[in-house]
């Protein structure tokens, strides 16, 4: 790793996570819900985005549907996490949390068969934006009322998180794989407007429209694919 770390403000390690996680087997809906996971966990001191890479062979099948709520033997709730990673347990498990509170001073539930437990962890950050104040003690989570707020993400707002300069670029290069490759055809549909190969606009005809067709009306758009597939080497390396 490099010895000076990068400074990395929200928006980019939301449009990383956000770019990474559309390439899993997530619902799109719920991979909305979990856009912020990744930047609270390396926020919080857990293991973010290095676990993210770290663990992307597994979380590319995560399935939210194997969670199960059951009732204990005592009259409680255990939510058994399907093997899933802890970060896609998350969301259920504050939902539970704040129903409970809806007819309750304090509710309890029992979390377990999850991957990476640790990470569990994100719920108290995450909690305080619902007013949930969570205690964590092995599997259990005990929810009380507390004040809406979002210290973590007012922390990092203000100051971003240090990454490793590696670290990042090898999340970068993952998901780069993401995106559409550059040629004629995506630039031509990028944007709220389609451009025809004659220089046809399809879409937004504003007079006050200063988009210049003028460089997507060529053939002379360059190959990137020999970059992309590098970075994709470098990064297969760096993790070796």
């Amino acid at each position: 790793m490099t010895e000076h770390p990068l400074r990395v403000m929200p928006r980019e390690m939301r449009m990383m996570s956000e770019r990474i996680l559309s390439l899993t087997s997530l619902p799109k809906g719920f991979a909305m819900t979990v856009g912020d996971v990744v930047m609270y966990s390396e926020a919080m001191g857990f293991g973010g985005f290095a676990q993210l890479l770290a663990a992307f062979d597994t979380i590319k099948s995560a399935d939210p549907t194997q969670l199960t709520l059951t009732q204990t033997d005592a009259g409680g709730l255990h939510l058994d996490g399907g093997g899933e990673h802890a970060w896609f347990v998350v969301p259920s498990l504050l939902d539970l949390l704040g129903e409970g509170l809806a007819t309750a001073e304090t509710t309890c539930i029992e979390v377990g068969n999850l991957r990476h437990p640790q990470e569990l962890g994100i719920a108290i950050g995450l909690g305080r934006r619902a007013g949930l104040d969570l205690e964590i003690e092995g599997p259990r989570v005990t929810a009380r009322r507390g004040p809406v707020a979002d210290p973590v993400l007012s922390r990092v707002m203000a100051e971003g998180c240090p990454i490793a300069a590696d670290l990042w670029w090898q999340v970068w290069a993952l998901a780069q794989t993401a995106l559409t490759p550059d040629s004629v055809v995506s630039r031509r549909h990028a944007g709220v407007n389609i451009v025809t190969e004659d220089g046809q606009v399809i879409g937004r005809t504003d007079n006050d429209d200063d988009t210049d067709t003028s460089f997507i009306a060529g053939s002379d758009v360059p190959d990137r694919s020999a970059d992309t597939a590098q970075s994709l080497k470098t990064t297969k390396e760096l993790s070796q």
